[in-house]
């Protein structure tokens, strides 16, 4: 791997920003540039470096896949907008749906991720804007576990020898790429975003599709949409780097009105971490376990079955897929 860390301790913000941002606006010149905002830190990060460097040449989109958590295109689309951030969200849930149809292997689920993100939505949205570079916000951590095989991160391209302006029409800048968790939060605290945004706890790239075991469909997706949304309720105020539910594919047997229901499970996993090379469960008191039990089974479907995760990481990984 030939990018050098950039520790928090060696990093200064005030001026990693004003570099990033001479950096982009040289290497973009007078072109346009089209920024994938999600929500999550990485990509606050990316967007406001790239509205400064840009100003109205940077085409800010959010992806609406169908795969994220409850009414998050919304929310991040009215906190830009009090940031005074444009951003458009493009409605492509058709487009990953049908490239996940059938899939239950996780690296050809986050492959069909990465293929439909790259080459079908946004090499649209390039040609149609005319832009010619594409602003992400991968970081050191996406490099490290996709180099050394333990997961492809769906944002890893150039690292793995893809030319990206050769297979999809543009090139791709990384302002963030020698930075872990820590560092990136510290950067967007300087750049003035949010305490929701700077302190938000990691979300995956494949969003919600990384949290379901086999094949993902809509009634799936919503199903752990449900349960997560409990989890983050219930599991806020921990502390935790990273709360999640994991459906998984086999049923099991429960009970409900004294008859046999064969229903689903739901995986809790709550993580204490730094930037997640390694992590630890959190030691949940019993009662805020039970709560979420009661919670998740009672509000959620088709679930009689909750359990928590108590391996760490590793040989386990923070998500499931």
């Amino acid at each position: 791997m030939n990018i050098e860390e950039l520790r928090l301790e060696n990093l200064n913000p005030a001026a990693f920003i004003d570099q990033k941002i001479r950096e982009i606006s040289e290497m973009v010149g007078d072109n346009l540039a089209v920024n994938a905002l999600s929500g999550g830190v990485d990509s606050s990060v990316v967007t406001m470096l790239g509205h400064k460097a840009l100003g109205a040449r940077l085409k800010t989109y959010f992806i609406d896949n169908g795969i994220m958590r409850h009414d998050e295109p919304q929310q991040i689309a009215s906190c830009f907008e009090a940031l005074r951030v444009p951003m458009e969200i493009v409605d492509a849930q058709k487009h990953f749906f049908q490239a996940l149809r059938g899939l239950t292997d996780p690296e050809e689920k986050r492959e069909a991720i990465t293929r439909t993100f790259y080459k079908d939505v946004f090499s649209h949205l390039v040609q149609e804007s005319g832009a010619r570079f594409l602003l992400q916000g991968s970081i050191y951590t996406d490099v490290e576990e996709t180099v050394a095989g333990i997961k492809r991160q769906h944002n890893i391209l150039v690292q793995l020898g893809i030319d990206t302006e050769k297979r999809f029409g543009y090139k791709v800048i990384e302002p963030l790429i020698a930075l872990r968790k820590p560092a990136v939060r510290a950067i967007a605290k300087a750049l003035g975003l949010q305490e929701s945004i700077y302190k938000r706890p990691p979300f995956p790239g494949p969003a919600l599709a990384a949290r379901i075991i086999g094949e993902v469909t809509k009634e799936k997706v919503d199903i752990v949409r449900k349960a997560t949304k409990i989890v983050e309720e219930e599991l806020g105020h921990t502390g935790a780097f990273q709360s999640l539910a994991i459906l998984h594919e086999d049923k099991v047997t429960g009970i409900r009105n004294g008859q046999r229901d064969y229903g689903l499970q739901i995986e809790v996993r709550s993580w204490e971490s730094s930037d997640a090379t390694t992590g630890k469960p959190m030691r949940l008191s019993f009662d805020t376990m039970e709560t979420l039990a009661e919670r998740i089974t009672q509000e959620v479907p088709d679930v009689v079955s909750v359990t928590y995760s108590i391996t760490k990481k590793p040989p386990s990984t923070i998500e499931a897929v």
